[in-house]
């Protein structure tokens, strides 16, 4: 193939390995990260300590529990605060972390299957039973004498975390993603190595690779603190927006040392083969020097004089 065409399409290649960099990294995060339960869990686990969530839990569920308890307006306005301390109290136990973990272990297997079971009816939301953790507030609410807690009911309470009008399009959003994951890194490799094996000058293309594999980890990071911003301003009132920023936190922090990752190692190649470029020049030009420089004269024998 002559140079130019050879380069242009080079330059195809490694522009769409660039491109498919940062989607590549996002797909195989949500194919192989949030949709594994174990590393959920455990992504959502150090969340229990977090200061901000547990105010959040606290607010939540005394607010619920509240709604439960038959009692007047003024009594209520006066237990409430007991209940909030009470609940406060819990967050900080053993009890409520294996509580939190079972409780997100749940939720996820829940969303998963309704995620990947075509089969599933349509019109029914996913929704998670809240009864054990409800028991276990109650029996701790109890244990320090707060009134009324032994009038809260443990009723099988049916949380809904998934609209049942959303099901149909997150499944389809879920399976491109499960093909994404796979299939988008595999193709950002092929298309780079095609790109540098065609290309004219593979110094300057794997240069150039190395700076859009960075240039796509930095955007992928500015799309994440982005993403944060819009998230956190179009949260529902009843949200706490520190700590949804918790959350939001803790289910990109893979994502975001992945971006780092790729911004680090592309400006490492880009630099390591500029400083071989410029290392090789600078060889070549002493040998063309040293080639160039005449031979020296050698000087002539010393003759011995005749007597």
């Amino acid at each position: 193939m002559p140079p130019r065409p050879r380069s242009a399409l080079s330059a195809v290649l490694i522009a769409l390995s660039c491109l498919l960099v940062p989607a590549g990294t996002l797909g195989a995060w949500a194919s192989y990260g949030l949709a594994d339960t174990g590393r959920y869990v455990t992504v959502m686990a150090p969340l229990a300590t977090d200061p901000d969530v547990r105010d959040a839990v606290a607010d939540t569920v005394a607010d619920g529990i509240m709604r439960e308890v038959d009692v007047g307006g003024s009594v209520r306005g006066a237990v409430r605060p007991f209940v909030r301390d009470a609940v406060r109290s819990f967050t900080r136990t053993h009890a409520f972390r294996l509580a939190w973990d079972a409780g997100n272990r749940a939720t996820h297997e829940a969303v998963l299957r309704a995620l990947r079971d075509g089969r599933a009816v349509r019109d029914e939301p996913v929704t998670v039973d809240l009864a054990p953790v409800t028991a276990l507030v109650k029996r701790q609410l109890t244990d320090d004498h707060v009134p009324l807690a032994a009038r809260i009911p443990v009723a099988h309470t049916a949380v809904t975390v998934l609209p049942a009008r959303e099901l149909g399009r997150l499944r389809k959003g879920f399976h491109v993603l499960e093909v994404a994951g796979f299939w988008l890194p595999v193709a950002a490799v092929a298309f780079a190595a095609a790109g540098i094996a065609l290309a004219v000058r593979r110094r300057r293309a794997v240069t150039a690779t190395a700076l859009g594999t960075a240039l796509g980890g930095a955007l992928l990071a500015l799309a994440l603190t982005v993403g944060r911003r819009l998230t956190l301003a179009d949260l529902p009132a009843d949200i706490s927006p520190p700590a949804a920023g918790a959350v939001y936190d803790a289910l990109t922090e893979t994502l975001r040392a992945a971006s780092w990752l790729l911004l680090a190692c592309g400006l490492t190649v880009a630099a390591a083969t500029w400083l071989t470029r410029l290392l090789r020049g600078s060889l070549v030009e002493r040998r063309r020097r040293a080639s160039a420089a005449p031979a020296p004269v050698p000087a002539p024998a010393p003759t011995r004089a005749r007597a």
